[in-house]
């Protein structure tokens, strides 16, 4: 027993070290300056943010819109380093969790058309959704509590990091992805309603009410309601032909953290990986399986056409998204949990917003943001209403400061 005993503390004394080693070498981008003079300083740094090193992007892409248009775009280092392809504000990224957004929107559209009310319970669109509350008096999961993360339903991390495919794969539709995946999901980690607790899987959810209640594909469905409407034609769930003329191979360090569990929980990890080159991992076209919490894959220019609609309280070139009602469901601070400050407010407290993360300024006001992230690209889009300000960057590499970046962008004089 003593000598079991021993192994298995050798063992984790083992796996302890080799995490520390992989955190002490995993490589750092240069620390973002506390603030910019003007934006000349601000490019300087990103310019020497990307390709620094493994752990920096290798380029990114970023536009500002303000008063309905696009008041900057640029981009920075290199879509595709060992091909020498230099990234441009057109480049497609993958845009992970950004996605959530879109599938609020596509819900509050439904709403609007008097299909469903985000009162209603989840049973009411889906009779399969069995879960396990916490007690007999606890709240019906609605709706709502799926799209401001406060159903109880625990997130699908790290296990998410295995739900994706590549180019000739199996496609999941998502109501079946949903059916199979929900058993492991069912018991309810709080109670409906209690606080927020960031997941996945409530996004999942709301794909499936959005098959059920168009009778479309999620997919269909936000393509033909939101991206088309929009003009957003390079962004999409897989990559068209037109995409690929701009798209970004995601990077990742060769040594970090995540690296060596990648293919413990990855079934197709040898499909995904292109090449290793330096320092550097460098993939195939990755797609999530879960499309509704992390599918869509596009350019910030594209987006950029998503905040300007968004701004002007749904329309865009006579096109309308949303009614100006819904825009202020979505945006009104009143998510925000009473007395909050950017100093007190707890981490999960941040996930009130329907869709997006509703976050007060220091100077009384608040931004909406969310972002999004894995192996390869990370994403992010910020919004201030009431300057009439908006924001998007995208990076192909794991690791990017955006929220930083957007403090710097937010203090200039747009």
């Amino acid at each position: 027993m003593k000598k079991a005993l021993k192994i298995i503390g050798f063992i984790l004394l083992t796996l302890v070290t080799l995490i520390a080693g992989f955190i002490l070498l995993r490589p750092k981008p240069p620390n973002p300056p506390g603030t910019v003079a003007d934006l000349h300083e601000l490019e300087t740094y990103l310019e020497n943010l990307v390709g620094h090193n493994a752990g920096s992007p290798p380029g990114l892409s970023l536009v500002v819109v303000q008063d309905g248009e696009i008041v900057y775009q640029n981009a920075f280092g290199m879509a595709d380093t060992p091909r020498n392809i230099p990234a441009t504000p057109n480049t497609v990224y993958n845009q992970w969790s950004m996605t959530k957004v879109f599938t609020a929107v596509a819900i509050l559209q439904l709403q609007e058309q008097g299909l469903l009310d985000i009162e209603d319970p989840v049973t009411e669109y889906l009779s399969f959704f069995d879960v396990q509350y916490p007690s007999e008096s606890s709240e019906t999961i609605t709706i709502r509590h799926l799209l401001t993360h406060n159903s109880g339903l625990r997130n699908n991390v790290p296990e998410v990091v295995g739900w994706v495919h590549t180019d000739g794969d199996p496609e999941w539709n998502q109501t079946e992805l949903f059916r199979a995946k929900l058993p492991d999901y069912a018991e309810l980690s709080f109670e409906p309603g209690l606080h927020g607790v960031y997941t996945n899987v409530g996004y999942m959810a709301l794909a499936v009410v959005i098959e059920q209640v168009s009778g479309q594909s999620y997919e269909e469905y936000v393509v033909e309601h939101i991206l088309a409407p929009l003009g957003m034609n390079l962004t999409n769930f897989t990559y068209t032909a037109a995409m690929e003329a701009h798209e970004a191979a995601g990077a990742h360090p060769r040594w970090d953290t995540i690296t060596p569990l990648m293919p413990l929980m990855v079934e197709n990890m040898d499909a995904l990986v292109r090449e290793k080159s330096g320092g550097v991992i460098w993939f195939n076209h990755v797609y999530s399986d879960q499309n509704g919490p992390t599918g869509l894959i596009g350019p910030p220019t594209d987006t950029a056409r998503f905040l300007i609609a968004y701004l002007n309280g749904g329309e865009l070139d006579g096109q309308r998204i949303l009614s100006p009602e819904s825009v202020d469901k979505m945006t009104n601070k009143y998510h925000i949990v009473a007395g909050a400050s950017p100093e007190t407010i707890a981490y999960d407290e941040l996930y009130r917003g329907l869709g997006w993360e509703i976050v007060p300024d220091k100077n009384g006001t608040f931004h909406l943001e969310h972002g999004g992230g894995g192996p390869g690209f990370a994403a992010d889009m910020r919004l201030y209403p009431e300057r009439s300000l908006g924001m998007v960057i995208m990076a192909n590499g794991t690791y990017l400061p955006s929220m930083e970046i957007f403090d710097l962008l937010a203090s200039l004089d747009w």
